[in-house]
C-alpha cells in the first residue's frame, strides 16, 4: 500500500470538508449542531442505501463497535467545545490520534510505513498539537483538555475499527453510508428527548444547514475510510489531521479568534509533515 498522489488530493479534500463541519457545530449550540449534522447524514445516506451492496456478515461487529465508539465520540467533541475555542480544542482532538492509530496500525493491521512516513506523522503530530500549546496554558486548562484528550483517544479507537471494518467489508462507501445512516438516528432521538421543542425548530428553521453539514461529514470520512482501504492507516489518519490548518483559518475568519505567529509556525510544521509524506 503507498500514498500516491490522487489519494492524497483527496484526503485533503476530505479535511477541509471535516473543518468545514467542525465550524458549523462551534458556531452554535454544539449538542443542537451537532445533532443536525447526524442527522443531515443519515438522511443523506438513506436514498444511496439501496444503490450500495450490504455490508457482509465479518463487516457487521466492526461496524456496529464503530457506532458505539462514534456516540463517545460526539460526546467528548461537545464537551471540549464547550470549553475551548475552535483552533484550540480542534487541534489538541485531532494531534495526538495519528501517531496512536500508527502504532495500533503496524501491529494490529500489519501496515508498515516507510521512513519518510514515520517522519511526515511524526511532524504532522507535533505541529498539531503545538497549536492548542501556542494558545497558551489558560486556555487548555481542566475540562479544556481532558475531554480534548478522551476524544482524541476515541478518535484513534474507531480510525482502527473502521480501516479494519472496510477491509473486512470489501466496499468502503457501503461501509460509511450504513455507519452513518445507523449512527445519526439514536443521536438525533437523545436530543429530541433532551432539548424537545428547541430542536425541533432547529431542524425545521435550518434543515438546509443540516444536510450541508451531513454531506460534509459523510463526504470527508467515507473519503477517509475509502483511503485506508488502500493505503497505510498511518499515514491516512495524519494526512487527515491538516483539517486543522483549515480549522485555523476557518476559525479566523468565520468566529474572529485570535491567531497568533507561533501559531502559524505550527502551521508550517504541520505542511512540512504532510509533503514528508510524499517523499
Amino acid at each position: 500500500m503507498t500514498l500516491t498522489w490522487p489519494i492524497t488530493l483527496a484526503v485533503l479534500f476530505g479535511a477541509l470538508l471535516h473543518a468545514s463541519w467542525n465550524t458549523m457545530v462551534k458556531r452554535g449550540d454544539p449538542p443542537i449542531e451537532l445533532a443536525l449534522v447526524t442527522l443531515g447524514a443519515s438522511v443523506i445516506a438513506l436514498p444511496l442505501l439501496p444503490l450500495l451492496p450490504i455490508p457482509p456478515p465479518r463487516a457487521w461487529p466492526f461496524l456496529l463497535a464503530s457506532i458505539v465508539i462514534h456516540v463517545g465520540y460526539y460526546a467528548t467533541l461537545i464537551g471540549t467545545y464547550r470549553h475551548a475555542d475552535l483552533s484550540v480544542g480542534y487541534p489538541l482532538m485531532r494531534g495526538t490520534a495519528p501517531l496512536l492509530v500508527t502504532l495500533a496500525g503496524v501491529f494490529l493491521l500489519g501496515d508498515r510505513p516507510s521512513p519518510a512516513m514515520w517522519t511526515g506523522i511524526v511532524l504532522i503530530c507535533a505541529g498539531v498539537v503545538s497549536l492548542s500549546l501556542a494558545a497558551g496554558p489558560r486556555r487548555l486548562a481542566g475540562r479544556a483538555t481532558a475531554y480534548a484528550l478522551a476524544n482524541a483517544s476515541l478518535i484513534a479507537a474507531y480510525t482502527l475499527v473502521d480501516a479494519a471494518g472496510a477491509r473486512a467489508s470489501g466496499h468502503a462507501a457501503s461501509y460509511v453510508m450504513w455507519m452513518f445512516f445507523l449512527e445519526g438516528l439514536p443521536f438525533s432521538a437523545f436530543l429530541l428527548w433532551g432539548r424537545g421543542r428547541p430542536f425541533i425548530d432547529a431542524v425545521c428553521a435550518r434543515w438546509r444547514v443540516a444536510l450541508a453539514g451531513g454531506a460534509c461529514s459523510a463526504g470527508s470520512y467515507g473519503i477517509a475510510v475509502w483511503a485506508m482501504t488502500v493505503a497505510p492507516v498511518g499515514a491516512v489518519s495524519a494526512l487527515r489531521e491538516t483539517s486543522v490548518v483549515f480549522a485555523l483559518c476557518l476559525g479566523s475568519l468565520l468566529l474572529k479568534e485570535r491567531v497568533g505567529a507561533a501559531r502559524w509556525a505550527s502551521v508550517m510544521m504541520v505542511l512540512a509533515g504532510a509533503i514528508s509524506l510524499r517523499v
